[in-house]
């Protein structure tokens, strides 16, 4: 297992030079790549069963079997830390991924389009940007029940006019180079030049705004998951980890709620820090 590791671990590491930035960017970097090797392989790296517990064993503090501590239903904190890291990230991932797909189709179809059309659809994402991802999360739980499912549908909706917009307003400026006339005198399709000759030199830029939005789409299920209304216990999630974690705050044993809060806050400002070098660097190097 460790060869494993080492070997997924040792690419990433000799690009971290390659990519520039200072000190703080490439720490960040590293952060995340070491998040999502714990994501991978949680279930060998947690040392117990994040699900098991006993009311026995509930709120006692660190030692040799459990090493941050058990929350109030006796389940391992550092075990649910480490489970919780796939839920927690996936959960964004998958809004991220929905949300910048249909961001890119809708912005590449009303920039190329152009007249009523994008006029009515830029009206459309208006009001979408009028309601707060979390506002349309919660109402989904509201109508389809809680859970994960309902929740990340809405806030990818919730999300998609961000990438919507940038990708229009970049296609627009883009469609006006020349070289995109003269695919079109050649006579190739609207579909072949926008996918396969404009979208990869925007597509960059559509990355670092996705990577910000990663973060903030992680902070907002983490939100929706402490209100209740996000992942249901047992299963272990950061935010329902700190929902857990508030009685065993006020008996003196803080670790089952203030760790995952760190993990939260070190995500969420490691993907804004990577995301907003990697949208300096696309600038400076257009510029």
């Amino acid at each position: 297992m460790s060869a494993q590791i080492a070997g997924v671990v040792r690419g990433p590491l000799t690009r971290l030079r390659a990519l520039g930035g200072g000190w703080l960017q490439r720490l960040c970097l590293l952060l995340l790549v070491l998040f999502v090797l714990v994501s991978l392989f949680a279930p060998w790296l947690a040392p117990q069963d994040p699900t098991f517990g006993g009311l026995g064993a509930g709120l006692a503090g660190p030692s040799a079997d459990h090493w941050l501590g058990t929350d109030q239903g006796g389940h391992d904190t550092f075990s649910a830390l480490i489970e919780g890291t796939r839920i927690s990230l996936a959960g964004p991932l998958a809004v991220v991924l929905f949300s910048t797909v249909t961001g890119i189709a809708v912005g590449l179809f009303t920039a190329w389009r152009g007249g009523w059309i994008d006029t009515v659809v830029g009206r459309m994402l208006d009001i979408v940007f009028a309601f707060p991802a979390l506002l349309l999360a919660i109402l989904a739980v509201a109508v389809f029940g809680k859970g994960m499912t309902a929740p990340v549908l809405a806030m990818a909706i919730a999300y998609m006019p961000y990438t919507a917009r940038l990708v229009r307003g970049l296609a627009v400026q883009e469609k006006a180079r020349p070289y995109i006339a003269a695919y079109r005198v050649q006579g190739h399709s609207a579909m072949f030049v926008a996918v396969r000759r404009l979208l990869p030199n925007i597509g960059p830029t559509v990355l670092a705004q996705s990577t910000v939005n990663f973060g903030y789409a992680l902070l907002d299920l983490a939100a929706l998951s402490f209100l209740g209304f996000g992942v249901q216990p047992p299963t272990p999630d950061w935010g329902a980890m700190i929902n857990q974690g508030q009685a065993a705050v006020l008996q003196g044993e803080p670790l089952s709620a203030i760790v995952p809060a760190v993990a939260v806050v070190l995500v969420v400002v490691a993907f804004n820090v990577v995301g907003e070098s990697l949208g300096d660097r696309l600038a400076g190097r257009d510029s």
